[in-house]
């Protein structure tokens, strides 16, 4: 037998040592749906900010979250689980939905690229919608949808009113339009905007975090 390599195996005992207490379980736990503010994490867990910042520097040092700062309030930062983070540990099924709705601010890129992968991995129904549409889908994400074997072109933008419905479990999908919607419930995945930069590669970045993103919460959601 192939012995596991030093490094890789004090990792995983650094990892399983971060996850030994019971709030830092709870804080990854909750990493694994989306991504949180230290605010928003404090009001989760009923937990003083000087005890949550100790558990999140436990969590970093073991290289299990990383920080994001908002493309919308610069001041504040998101924290997401490190790429990798659990290797096979994520929590089981543990949500029913009738409805998946992906919400941006825009609906002209993130939110329609979600949409459209979610209904390639999941039976649940998806949409999308956006606070404040706009006119017509971002051509960047026309492009890097087909490239991907996906069509966007008839998904045309929609307002979130029009769209929203009960039992929805709502993913937002732009720091923008989950600051906006604050109180609205559901979770949270900061995905930098790739309009910001439209290129070629900011699309391509976008649609691969969307896509890892998808793979790890389609397992844990049940038709409800």
């Amino acid at each position: 037998m192939k012995n596991e390599p030093a490094e890789a195996f004090q990792a995983r005992v650094a990892k399983h040592g971060a996850l030994a207490d019971p709030a830092r379980l709870r804080i990854v736990d909750l990493l694994t749906l989306g991504d949180f503010s230290p605010t928003e994490l404090q009001a989760e867990l009923g937990m003083p900010s000087n005890l949550l910042s100790h558990h999140l520097r436990t969590l970093e040092g073991a290289g299990m979250v990383t920080r994001h700062r908002s493309e919308a309030d610069k001041r504040r930062s998101y924290i997401l689980l490190a790429t990798g983070a659990l290797e096979g540990l994520a929590p089981g099924v543990e949500h029913g939905a009738s409805r998946v709705l992906f919400v941006c601010t825009r609906n002209s890129a993130r939110s329609q690229l979600a949409a459209a992968l979610w209904q390639q991995v999941s039976d649940i129904p998806a949409v999308s919608a956006g606070t404040h549409p706009a006119d017509h889908i971002a051509q960047g994400a026309v492009d890097v949808a087909r490239r991907h074997g996906l069509t966007l072109a008839d998904r045309l933008p929609r307002r979130l009113d029009q769209v929203a419905g009960d039992g929805d479990f709502v993913v937002t999908v732009c720091d923008n339009a989950h600051e906006e919607l604050s109180g609205l419930g559901g979770v949270h995945w900061s995905v930098p905007d790739p309009l910001r930069i439209n290129t070629e590669e900011a699309f391509e970045n976008a649609f691969t975090d969307i896509s890892h993103r998808i793979s790890d919460l389609a397992p844990r959601l049940t038709a409800a």
